[in-house]
Parts: C-alpha cells; sequence; structure tokens
C-alpha cells in the first residue's frame, strides 16, 4: 500500500492507482468531463488537474492519469485549482453554450455567461467516444484537425463500414453530441451495417446490445443480445463488465436446460403479427410512411420512439391526413393464406384513430377504409359511434394499393366508393391494420407437444372445451386458441388455470412456499412524512394536466416531505424505485395521483409492504378518471382540479393511521346461480377442484337457453354435448342441483356468506365462500318486422327449435331471408 497526503488527510492507495480513483474512494469529488473508469484515462479536459507538492516544489498534474507515489502530498480544492477549473468551464461553456451539463457545471463555478465569444457546438472534444471505439477494436472516427480545426470525424469525412453501429460512442458522449441515431442516419450501405433494431417500437427505433426488453418488464433487468454485443463477435470490448458496480455480468453463462416433472401444461405463446411487406401494391417496404398498425401504437405512446408526437416517420413533421387500411393479412385467400378474420382490427384502428384526434385536434382528418365494421362486444358500438361523433371517417371500400407522389413524401389511393365512383385522395401516413397470424415456431412446438392445429393453424379445441388441446393435461388460452382482444383472452387464460387446477386438485399445496414477510415499521407517534408520486400516465393525464406544476404544488403542502412525476408510475421499475425513495426518505404516507384505485390500490399497497409501510398509510387520488379525462378540452382548469385533488389526498393520509386485518376462515363452498351451460360449465369445473358446489336455477330443467339450440357452427349436437354435461354434474358428489329455487336474500362478506333459498313455500339457509353468477339473458321478442303477424317469420331460437323438432314445414321453404341486428345496432 501507498500512503500519502489528500487534503492534509493521511490516505492509502494501491501501487499504480491514480489520484482520482484514491480520492474517489475517499470521497473526494474531483469533477471530470473525459474520464470514464472502463477507458484508459488521457487527462485531455484537464478539468481534474490538482495541486501536487513533491517536497521541493508545488506543481499543477491531472489527476485522472497521474499515478499515486509515497509521501506525495495532493491538495485538490485550494483557490488556485479551482480558479483553473473555472477557466476551462468558462471555454468550454463558450464553445457549447446549449449543453445542459455544462451549464449546471458553470452554475456550480458561478459562472452566469462566458466572456469569451460563443459558438454554436455541442462537442467538448473530450475524446471519450475515440477512445471508446477504439476500444472496441474498431476506430471507425478519430480526432482530427489541429487548434481550432480538431474535431470528431470519420476517414475522409465518410461514414465508415468499419461502424458497426455499436452505440458504445454515444453511451459515452457526455453532451449528447453523439446519438445511435444519428449514427444510423449516416449508414448508407445498409447492407454491410444495419442499427439494431428495438423490437417493443417495431424498429422504429434503435437500441443498444445491452437493453431492457420493454419499460415494464417482470423481471426488469437488462439483456445481453449476444448475437451483436461486439465481446461475443470478436472477444474485445467487455466495457460494461467493467462499469458495472455490481458485478452482475457474466460473459461465460450459457443457455440451459431445464427439466421440469409438471401435472398440466398452459399454452400462451401469442400470435406474430403479419408482415405486409410481401405485399407490393402497398409500398410497405419502401415508404417509411406507410405504416403499420402495431408501429402507429408504439408512435402514440409517450415512451414510444416519438414520445407520443404524431409525426410522419420520413421527416418528423407533423401528420394532417392520416388513413387506416383494414384487413390487412385477413379475410384474404387472393395474397396471403389468411381466410379468418382476426377480430381485433377493426377495434384498435377505430382506438388509434381516436387517440390521433386527441394527439392531433381539429385539423387532423382520420379516415378509416374497411369492408364492414366488426364491432360486436360490450359498448363496442357505442365506441363506434363515439368515434364517427369525433370526426373520424369510415369509408366502406377495401383499397387495392398505394402510390407514392413523385418528389413528396405523400401518398396517393384510389378507391371505389359504394356508389360505384371512382376516387383519389391524398394521405401524409397511411397505417395497415395488419391481422394476427402463427408464429413458425409456435406451430413446431406444436408438433412437438403432438397437439393438432387447424386449418389456419391455431391451437384445435372443441366448442364445449375451448381451452383444452387435443392432448390430455394440455390447455391452450390467448390468441393461439384463435384470434381474439384483450378482455377474451383473460377469460380464456381464466378458464385454462382452472381446468389446470381441477387436474392438479389432487396435488394443491403440496408446493406451496410461505413468502417472506417484511417487517413493518412501527411510526406511532411520528409526524407525519408524506411522499407525492404524481403520475403521467403517457398523455391519458400529461396531455391535458400540467404534471410538473401539480408536483411542485404538492411540495408546498404541510407534511409533505418529498414529491416526483413518473412517466407510468405503474411500471415495476417505478415500483421498486418507489420502494427505495420510501425507505430512503423515512417516509411514513403516500399519496400517489395517477388513474383510478379500483385496477390500481392493491399495485400502491403492495410498494409500500415492501418499503415496510404499513398499506393503509395510502392515499390514491384519480386525476384521469375523474380529472384529465373530464377537463380534456380546459387544460388549465383541469390542472387546478388535479391540485385540488392532490391537497385533499394529503390532508386525509396525513390523518391516517396503521390498521390491522383480521385473517378469517373462507367457506369452502360454492354457489351457481343460474343452471344454463355456462353455470354447469362453472359447477363442473369447482367439483373438479374439490369443492362442494351448489346450482342454483328457477326453472325445472337445467341447460337454459342452451335448450333452445340444434347445432354449433361446427356441426357438433349441442343437445348432446348438453346432456354430457348435465350427467357429468349429476354423477359427481360435489354437486348439488336446486330446481325450481330462486335466491331470495344475501348477506355476509367476502369469503362468508348466507343467503335463503326458497323453493316454493319452503326456505334454506346455505352458507358458502364465493358465488358464481350465471344467470344469462333472455331472447329479445322484436316487434319489428311484423313478428308474431306472420307464422313464417321466426327467430333464430324458433327455427332451431324447428329443426330439433324436425318441423315438416321445413321442407316445404324454398328460400329464405336472415336480417341481421334486430332489436341492436339501431
Amino acid at each position: 500500500m501507498i500512503t500519502f497526503k489528500l487534503n492534509g488527510q493521511t490516505v492509502q492507495g494501491d501501487e499504480g492507482q491514480y489520484i482520482l480513483q484514491v480520492a474517489e474512494k475517499y470521497g473526494v469529488d474531483i469533477p471530470t468531463l473525459c474520464h470514464h473508469k472502463a477507458l484508459e484515462p488521457a487527462g485531455m479536459c484537464r478539468l481534474c488537474t490538482v495541486e501536487l507538492f513533491d517536497g521541493r516544489r508545488t506543481r499543477f498534474v491531472t489527476s485522472c492519469n497521474y499515478p499515486i507515489w509515497e509521501g506525495m502530498e495532493v491538495n485538490t480544492d485550494t483557490e488556485t485549482v479551482h480558479e483553473g477549473r473555472k477557466l476551462i468551464v468558462e471555454l468550454l461553456l463558450a464553445r457549447c453554450p446549449d449543453v445542459p451539463m455544462l451549464k449546471s457545471l458553470a452554475q456550480k463555478y458561478g459562472i452566469d455567461k462566458p466572456r469569451f465569444k460563443t459558438e454554436d457546438d455541442d462537442c467538448i472534444l473530450c475524446g471519450l467516444c475515440v477512445r471508446m471505439c477504439e476500444k472496441m477494436g474498431n476506430s471507425a472516427i478519430s480526432l482530427t484537425g489541429r487548434g481550432v480545426e480538431m474535431k470528431v470525424d470519420t476517414p475522409f469525412h465518410v461514414q465508415t463500414d468499419v461502424c458497426m453501429a455499436c452505440g458504445a460512442c454515444a453511451s459515452v458522449c457526455p453532451t449528447g453530441h453523439i446519438t445511435l441515431d444519428k449514427i444510423n442516419s449516416l449508414i448508407t450501405k445498409k447492407e454491410h451495417v444495419l442499427p439494431i433494431a428495438s423490437e417493443y417500437d417495431m424498429g422504429l427505433k434503435s437500441r443498444k446490445p445491452v437493453y431492457v426488453p420493454y419499460a415494464q418488464a417482470v423481471p426488469n433487468t437488462p439483456a445481453i443480445d449476444r448475437d451483436v454485443c461486439v465481446h461475443f463477435k470478436t472477444g474485445g470490448c467487455k466495457v460494461c463488465a467493467e462499469f458495472c458496480g455490481v458485478d452482475a455480468i457474466d460473459y461465460t453463462m450459457e443457455d440451459e436446460i431445464v427439466e421440469l416433472n409438471v401435472g398440466s401444461v398452459i399454452l400462451a405463446p401469442g400470435f406474430e403479427p403479419f408482415d405486409p411487406s410481401k405485399f407490393d401494391s402497398y409500398n410497405y417496404a419502401n415508404h417509411p410512411n406507410v405504416i403499420t398498425s402495431m408501429e402507429m401504437e408504439r408512435i402514440l405512446s409517450a415512451s414510444g420512439p416519438t414520445e407520443g408526437h404524431l409525426v410522419r416517420m420520413s421527416n418528423q413533421k407533423e401528420s394532417k391526413k392520416i388513413a387506416w387500411f383494414q384487413c390487412v393479412g385477413s379475410r384474404d385467400l387472393n395474397r396471403c393464406d389468411n381466410a379468418y378474420c382476426s377480430s381485433v382490427c377493426c377495434m384498435y384502428a377505430i382506438k388509434e384513430a381516436v387517440i390521433a384526434k386527441e394527439h392531433g385536434g381539429d385539423d387532423l382528418e382520420c379516415t378509416i377504409f374497411y369492408m364492414d365494421m366488426r364491432t360486436h362486444g360490450k359498448d363496442f358500438e357505442r365506441f363506434y359511434n363515439k368515434a364517427k361523433e369525433s370526426g373520424v371517417r369510415f369509408v366502406r371500400s377495401r383499397v387495392h394499393s398505394i402510390d407514392p407522389i413523385h418528389g413528396t413524401d405523400d401518398l396517393s389511393v384510389r378507391y371505389v366508393t359504394e356508389s360505384g365512383g371512382l376516387q383519389t385522395e391524398t394521405f401524409d401516413q397511411i397505417v395497415l391494420s395488419i391481422g394476427l397470424q402463427i408464429d413458425p415456431k409456435t406451430i413446431a412446438l406444436a408438433q412437438n407437444l403432438g397437439i393438432e392445429l387447424t386449418e389456419g393453424n391455431f391451437c384445435k379445441t372443441e366448442t364445449f372445451e375451448p381451452v383444452e388441446t387435443s392432448r390430455k393435461g394440455i390447455y391452450v388460452c390467448g390468441a393461439f386458441q384463435g384470434p381474439k382482444d384483450i378482455p377474451q383472452s383473460v377469460i380464456d387464460a381464466s378458464a385454462a388455470a382452472a381446468s389446470a387446477g381441477a387436474a392438479l386438485s389432487l396435488a394443491r399445496d403440496t408446493q406451496t412456499q410461505t413468502p417472506e414477510v417484511i417487517p413493518e415499521t412501527n411510526i406511532f407517534g411520528e409526524r407525519p412524512r408524506i411522499g407525492v408520486f404524481v403520475c403521467r400516465c403517457g398523455i391519458n393525464i400529461a396531455g391535458v394536466v400540467d404534471v410538473p406544476a401539480v408536483s411542485k404544488y404538492a411540495a408546498t403542502l404541510p407534511y409533505v416531505e418529498y414529491f416526483t412525476d413518473n412517466l407510468y408510475s405503474c411500471s415495476q421499475d417505478t415500483q421498486e424505485t418507489m420502494t427505495q425513495i420510501i425507505k430512503q426518505h423515512n417516509l411514513n404516507r403516500v399519496v400517489v395521483a395517477a388513474c383510478t384505485p379500483k385496477t390500481h390500490e392493491p399495485l400502491f399497497q403492495e410498494t409500500l409492504i415492501n418499503a415496510g409501510l404499513n398499506k393503509y398509510l395510502f392515499e390514491m387520488c384519480n386525476i384521469r378518471n375523474q380529472d384529465s379525462w373530464v377537463h380534456k378540452n380546459n387544460p388549465d382548469l383541469a390542472t387546478e382540479k388535479a391540485k385540488d385533488l392532490v391537497r385533499m389526498a394529503v390532508s386525509k393520509v396525513a390523518l391516517m393511521q396503521p390498521l390491522e386485518e383480521a385473517e378469517l376462515e373462507v367457506n369452502q363452498t360454492a354457489i351457481v346461480i343460474g343452471g344454463g351451460i355456462a353455470g354447469i360449465s362453472a359447477a363442473k369445473t369447482l367439483a373438479l377442484q374439490g369443492y362442494e358446489t351448489h346450482i342454483i336455477e328457477k326453472s325445472d330443467v337445467l341447460g337454459g337457453q342452451a335448450l333452445n339450440l340444434f347445432k354449433t357452427i361446427s356441426g357438433d349436437s349441442v343437445q348432446e354435448k348438453l346432456s354430457e354435461l348435465i350427467s357429468d354434474i349429476n354423477g359427481n358428489d360435489n354437486v348439488r342441483v336446486h330446481l325450481n329455487t330462486e335466491l331470495s336474500s344475501v348477506d355476509g362478506f367476502v369469503g362468508n356468506f348466507k343467503s335463503t333459498l326458497t323453493s316454493g313455500d319452503a326456505t334454506t339457509d346455505l352458507e358458502y365462500g364465493v358465488a358464481v353468477v350465471a344467470t344469462g339473458a333472455a331472447a329479445l321478442k322484436p316487434t319489428e318486422y311484423h313478428y308474431g303477424d306472420d307464422p313464417r317469420i321466426l327467430t333464430s331460437l324458433d327455427l332451431d327449435r324447428k329443426f330439433m323438432d324436425q318441423d315438416p314445414s321445413l321442407k316445404k321453404i324454398s328460400s329464405a331471408v336472415f336480417i341481421q341486428c334486430v332489436g341492436s345496432r339501431e
């Protein structure tokens, strides 16, 4: 060990260490601009200059590359050193007056405005990028010229093929002069080097070899892309390992095969978005302003490549006229093999158009070209009508091709109107509403598992067992079962989990582990220390409410010790950050101003638990549903209302005290209200999981509306399947069926309910822990189209009944008309 004096204090360092390294070890701050611990020091910026006394005289040395020696005396903050650094900062600020990092440094040294002539630059010639490129083994850039002509440049001022677009230079640039996007824009020979496309941003933005897959990834940890990492390609670099302070990077790690013994398998591999580049007529592969709906999702997102700004990809200018083309890669046997409807495209196109209108306002024209709008679903038709009212234009026409307009970035479209006329229109941007298809890897997985697929390569299932594959014990959910949206995928997932749980009911609790309980901090008698976290929620809130102003206002409120705003407070990384902040600032109460507590309050309460706080020391105010969505046309009012909501939440949480939750036994009995096909299926699954289940049916027979149905679209007999289900529950000792019975009263609370069952004059009390409401619906009896006046005018249920009864009158029918949407969408 080498011993020397640092600012009068005796310190020690290892032989070969530099002054700066020892100073950092002892907490002595020495400013630097050209230093990076993964690179050899160069001393180019001179900002780290310190005063050295060698026993005879005092001189100035750069601390980043001056090795320590026995008995030396170093002073880092004398008046002379301070004045020297101040001059360097002033000179750099004159060169780069708009660089935030330099402005902050200048403020620290009391420099308001440089005395020298200012330039318009943002490169301080620190040389970090050049040295980093050398470490990559490429030397694609260097410092060229002398004196005032010096700059970072490429050989012969031309982007070199040696550049791998790895982004290492951009990662160390202290001023932001070098960016990965700028590097990629200079690459002309794309066949030699391509930027690393961000999968999360659908290729609209580049990423680095070390990256987090997406903002809300679980676990939220970086990954190394071996295919593009410089180390795995050349054996060099290793900068990330040197820079990582916790030694988390291990290049020797390899993929491993893990064998698990399981009793059930659930397949949820999702889907692959259709690639429209194979359609030459749409010019998707050739024109940047022809984008897919998935790319549009990222453009509209505040965390996307354009930070939520609706711009054209060709020139980054605001879009004024956008069109959506429906059924691209769906319902098309002419140009692809996807004959099916992808189910989601109509609604997401309407959603994107509505959000785009919110971004662009009345100046933005949005047009959707469609064959027919399939808006079946809860409130979907209402949303469709609302979109039309908000100014979204719907044109019934399937457009064949897109023609770029020469000399501009615009796009021309010719289409046939409903009246048969030919129309030509020009658009800034065109969005292709791409369909869903199954990834070839998923097809290979299905083949390896030995499960059958449908003609469209979706998993083959039966009508009455929609989550059971052709192989017993393997279940499916989501888009692999068939094209569907998020709500239906969630329903599928619950059904698959229930089926797997039924199959594994005998093994329940054999693998259960008790989670670690974090000790709760005792805040009794403490003064309230409140933390306020205001969420931007992308543009949902920040597009209307002045979030920074609300956050700063929170700082003025009593007992508020910490305040901030987040892009997405519900993301995994933000949750972890909040946990650390609560601990670091000793917060004992928390307010989150965000969206609805109906969906997110449990999430934030869990964050408090992880921080060691009682989860009831929390208040959430809804500045989205109750504010920004309501007052989107009056931002000033919305901002003031948000402040009021935050103030009320802070006042309330300051009075809160920790609460204890009582633990109660949960009744292990279930009831299912309704004996139709849904109720029977729910009861069967509960019974198979070992729970006593009661079916409450008000009629004298099980089956509900299924009793009136003949066959399914695939030709299955509904009555045969219904009989099988009824036979299954009648033969299960865990099921009790109560016919001609109604629920006349409900009392109790979650996990412990008590109801009175009424059957005729008799009443029975029943205690249970959960209830499934499966009361179904009654068929509409139409008043239109002379229904009831003529026996030839039937409902679909009437016709099914005739089929089941083999009514002789059916043989006399020579023609039939089916009228859709009777009593709905009118």
